[in-house]
């Protein structure tokens, strides 16, 4: 059985939200936006699975053909993002340290992200566009301080990632990876939230990336070195998770960065990211127009 999938789009101008179901998406925001403006508002006041079940009594109002699929959730307060999160990720750096003690982390705005079907966008500044397929949690509810025994009832949903990096704009300062992590649409969201139901759905479900149909990136998150439960009472230390957050868990793996000689991304590529039970993000590339 399919599990209910609810995705943001544009049609005619307008973002709308909706159940994706066979043959099209039925188009939630018709029906409760006057609740709930975007699916942010529906996972704040827990109704992602009663949206779910309403849509099922529906036909498809729309084709899947006609829409454009945006990131699923709109303007989140925070988008955060997990690096050095694979073992043997950790061990590609070759500077002979162990796994780390705590993990490493960095901000991503909004902008930086497209959504399902829509080209990333490989920037003037450089030609080091890479790939990193991710797994994403979806915060549910407000939380400081969140022991890790109660960490999971803050998940609302999962969806993945494609947390594009232009890796030469990583180094251009001593610590921090900001720019090379945020340029314009050089990431992607997506396609589809899929509310999140027990443990059994995140802890040990494979994880793959193929760029032109080739297997770059293949691991299991149950290989994870900060489990789920560790990262939300860990983040939830220093700041306040609130519904809507966004956490991207980190990447195995097989970027192209760590070939030899590097497979950087360049336009007309298709990059597909795929996850159990989540369904697979792709897009293609572009280069920026002047």
């Amino acid at each position: 059985m399919t599990p209910p999938r609810l995705a943001t789009y544009s049609i005619g101008g307008s973002t709308r939200y909706g159940a994706v179901v066979d043959g099209g998406i039925v188009d939630l925001s018709a029906r409760f936006a006057k609740d709930y403006p975007t699916l942010r508002e529906v996972i704040a006041a827990g109704a992602l699975t009663r949206l779910a079940e309403e849509a099922a009594r529906h036909q498809p109002d729309q084709a899947l053909d006609a829409v454009t699929w945006l990131p699923p959730i709109p303007a989140p307060e925070k988008i955060i993002c997990i690096g050095v999160n694979y073992p043997d990720r950790n061990a590609e750096y070759k500077d002979g340290q162990d796994a780390p003690k705590y993990p490493s982390m960095f901000m991503r705005t909004p902008r930086s992200f497209v959504g399902h079907e829509t080209p990333l966008v490989r920037p003037r500044a450089s030609a080091q566009l890479d790939y990193e397929g991710e797994l994403v949690l979806i915060i549910s509810k407000a939380g400081r301080h969140i022991p890790e025994s109660t960490a999971l009832d803050h998940i609302a949903a999962v969806t993945l990632c494609n947390e594009g990096t232009i890796r030469d704009w990583v180094r251009h300062a001593k610590f921090n990876v900001t720019q090379g992590k945020n340029f314009d649409s050089t990431g992607s969201l997506g396609p589809w939230i899929v509310p999140y139901t027990d443990e059994t759905q995140i802890a040990d479900i494979r994880l793959t990336t193929r760029v032109n149909g080739e297997t770059r990136q293949d691991d299991r998150t149950g290989r994870l070195i900060f489990g789920v439960r560790y990262l939300i009472n860990y983040l939830s230390t220093f700041t306040t998770l609130t519904a809507g957050d966004v956490i991207v868990t980190g990447t195995p793996t097989g970027a192209g960065a760590r070939f030899d000689p590097p497979r950087y991304l360049k336009p007309g590529d298709v990059i597909e990211v795929e996850a159990d039970g989540v369904g697979t993000l792709r897009n293609g590339v572009i280069d920026e127009t002047p």
